[in-house]
């Protein structure tokens, strides 16, 4: 690899590091660039690659005694641009930070580097029959996933990576090391670093180790795919089964724009229709009894259930299909770039948001499948903007506003879990108008120098 004799930053760092964790190559550096969203990019001076702790904080030091900006970057799953590169910044890649340090079985946790993918753990954590089921249905880093507090498809059972994050070893912006946390199960110790750190989106510190919580696999699982008449009754029935105390392990909403796209990408079979996909999970006798109930709810709402499975393959394969839903929308326009973004209301007000996003769609002509962790109040567009239309691109950011605003109007967020990244800057000043200051202050607190991720979250 190729590596730039300047600026002087570089040649620091490649003493310091080695050659080969410090790139300039060209091709690296457009890959390394940006997530997988349609925000704005810069390749970047150089891409560096550290394997430890220490490294990070070498980096940092360097990187802030020349006044540089750093952006760190996990696996880059990301859909806000949360790890987009400006053209003066250093991309601080973390993907070769992949030890598992330690499985405690008896005490449900793990500690493991930043860039560990979900797979990787559970992958190691099978043969002691434990699980980290937090996150995204992507594959994604640690780190990654504690950086933006992920959540995913199980998030209504296990909850997001705030609850499921124990302690964390992050890199400050003048290299020095910090500690946070513990692995005890509860603590009334001093400030919550830990959670300030979680979904701060490196804009604080780098987050290079985290103490995760695992859960046992449980001994039964069983899935099934409903199809219903309105998004109405689909959202109506997920209200039900939480109000009647129903244990759901997930529950996601298909519109039916996203049930073609499916069908049409990998032979989905269900009925194109708004569709409900669930699943429950504990003991064997807990599980049936837990989906009968739901199925007695669901005749309720003229719910006709399409599928059900118990196995393990049958299961993974029925939950692959919601996962293949971001390829399969793209896929539908050739060559479109998808304006991802999502909310989160409380569960009584999603059929109303939903509905009122669906017209709103309908009113200009744009084609953005709607699916949702509705068991969250968490639902997602994908706006699919074809090639060089700009007034596609338009119409959608007036989608995104009139969403997010209407969201914030009935006590939500702007983002339940994509993050702040760029997309978000505005929306989030309007929702934390009052503490946005508070914000800041603790902003330049431990960046004063504002390296760490600049022109994110906080703009």
């Amino acid at each position: 690899m190729s590596v730039s004799p300047a600026p002087a930053v570089l040649k620091e760092l490649t003493t310091a590091l080695g050659a080969g964790r410090v790139s300039a190559d060209p091709g690296l550096l457009e890959a390394k660039a940006h997530d997988r969203s349609y925000h704005s990019w810069q390749p970047p001076l150089a891409v560096v690659q550290p394997r430890s702790t220490q490294e990070v904080a070498e980096t940092m030091r360097i990187c802030h005694e020349h006044k540089v900006p750093v952006v760190p970057r996990g696996s880059g799953t990301g859909l806000e641009g949360g790890a987009n590169t400006s053209a003066d910044s250093i991309c601080l890649d973390l993907s070769a930070m992949t030890q598992i340090l330690h499985i405690a079985a008896d005490d449900l946790y793990a500690t493991v580097e930043a860039g560990v993918m979900k797979s990787q753990l559970n992958a190691a954590l099978a043969a002691h029959r434990l699980q980290f089921p937090a996150g995204p249905g992507v594959d994604a880093s640690v780190g990654g996933m504690a950086a933006t507090s992920a959540s995913g498809t199980m998030a209504v059972r296990y909850g997001t990576l705030k609850e499921n994050v124990l302690a964390l070893t992050v890199v400050l912006a003048d290299g020095s090391v910090i500690r946070t946390g513990s692995t005890a199960k509860k603590s009334s110790s001093g400030y919550d670093l830990t959670h300030l750190f979680v979904g701060s989106e490196g804009t604080l510190g780098v987050i290079t180790e985290a103490t995760v919580t695992l859960h046992p696999v449980p001994e039964a699982n069983k899935s099934g795919v409903w199809s219903l008449p309105s998004l109405q009754n689909a959202v109506e029935l997920v209200v039900a089964a939480l109000r009647s105390s129903l244990r759901l392990t997930r529950v996601e909403l298909l519109d039916d724009l996203t049930v073609d796209a499916l069908r049409k990408y990998n032979g989905y079979t269900a009925p194109v229709t708004e569709t409900l996909m669930v699943e429950f999970s504990g003991s064997a006798a807990e599980v049936e009894a837990q989906y009968a109930q739901f199925a007695e709810l669901a005749a309720h709402y003229d719910a006709a259930e399409h599928l059900q499975a118990t196995e393990p393959d049958e299961c993974q394969q029925l939950w692959q299909a919601r996962h293949d839903v971001l390829p399969a929308t793209v896929a539908l326009i050739p060559g479109a770039a998808p304006l991802a973004t999502d909310v989160c209301v409380p569960i009584s007000k999603l059929p109303e948001c939903i509905l009122q996003t669906k017209a709103d769609l309908e009113s200009v002509d744009l084609l953005a499948p709607i699916v949702g962790h509705v068991g969250d109040g968490n639902f997602h567009l994908a706006m699919l903007l074809p090639p060089g239309d700009d007034a596609a691109a338009t119409k959608a950011k007036e989608i995104n506003a009139r969403l997010v605003d209407r969201a914030l109007a009935m006590g939500g967020t702007c983002t339940g879990e994509h993050g702040v990244g760029i997309g978000k800057i505005g929306p989030m000043r309007t929702e934390h108008a009052t503490a946005l200051e508070a914000m800041r202050a603790v902003k330049a607190a431990l960046d004063p120098a504002g390296l760490l991720n600049p022109g994110k979250v906080l703009g």
